[in-house]
């Protein structure tokens, strides 16, 4: 079995030496990732990882830092866009069961079938008729999922008000970040008990013995990047698979016979003298 060795409990970090830390632990998660992933292809194991939360709670920075050192064959992502026409006249969970790991896969969903029982519900794009119906059957439709063989995981990203309506404004006024700032945003910020009200529902109604849901609390990015995938790394029993150093052998010499193409190509200009 694997053994995380951070060197202290994140909780008990104060704020003028987490930064530091930051860098050093995440690069040892990250590590263990790369472990995860080399026993996932040879197990042939199925992993799938839900992501939910508030508007800018930091779902896809937390995704970024799971996935920028593995190989995306082995660890999708998927952030499905607004179902089409034909995607909203099939049962609900049938866009969701396409993307559903084969074996060595490890899915990661930025936003799942959870759309419906919060923003689809809060914003009125399905009647509460089928939200509520959504509540009934979410537990059944995981159970199957984790019974067929699959590790699912659930987490929930927490933001506090301040701390959202704070990254919200920081979209605003920076360049870089105004695309991450849509509609749907600016209607959470206004609509926040609403949405406060909803998934205070769904996390009840759908935190069950067979995928439970976990929450991170979020207003430091840092300090949740860390704990959640901590526990991602302790919730699935992997072990480390030993690498086995290829022999490169000996590269071919240049035939005698070669004449280096004298055709024109096209070279990207260097700009940087």
């Amino acid at each position: 079995m694997h053994a995380l060795d951070l060197e202290a409990p994140a909780e008990e970090k104060t704020k003028k030496d987490k930064s530091w830390n930051y860098d050093k632990e995440i690069k040892k998660l990250q590590v263990e990732l790369a472990h995860l992933q080399a026993w996932v292809k040879k197990s042939g194991a199925r992993i799938v990882i839900v992501f939910e939360g508030r508007d800018a709670a930091g779902k896809g920075g937390m995704i970024k830092r799971i996935t920028e050192k593995v190989s995306p064959r082995v660890f999708r992502v998927i952030a499905l866009p607004a179902p089409t026409d034909r995607e909203k006249s099939q049962m609900y969970m049938q866009r969701y069961l396409a993307h559903m790991p084969a074996a060595g896969e490890i899915v990661i969903f930025d936003r799942s079938w959870y759309n419906r029982p919060g923003v689809d519900r809060v914003m009125g794009f399905c009647s509460e008729k089928k939200a509520q119906r959504f509540l009934e059957l979410a537990p059944r439709f995981e159970a199957a999922i984790v019974e067929s063989g699959i590790v699912l995981l659930k987490y929930f990203l927490t933001v506090s008000e301040e701390e959202q309506e704070r990254r919200f404004k920081r979209r605003i006024e920076d360049p870089l970040r105004q695309w991450k700032l849509s509609p749907m945003d600016v209607e959470s910020y206004r609509k926040w008990w609403d949405y406060t009200r909803a998934y205070d529902e769904m996390l009840r109604k759908t935190n069950h013995q067979q995928a439970p849901w976990w929450l991170v609390p979020s207003d430091d990015k840092e300090r949740a990047r860390i704990n959640c995938i901590s526990h991602i790394l302790k919730s699935i029993p992997y072990e480390r698979v030993k690498f086995r150093e290829p022999d490169l052998g000996k590269r071919q010499k240049r035939p005698d016979d070669y004449v280096e193409d004298q055709s024109h190509r096209n070279v990207v200009p260097d700009l940087t003298h």
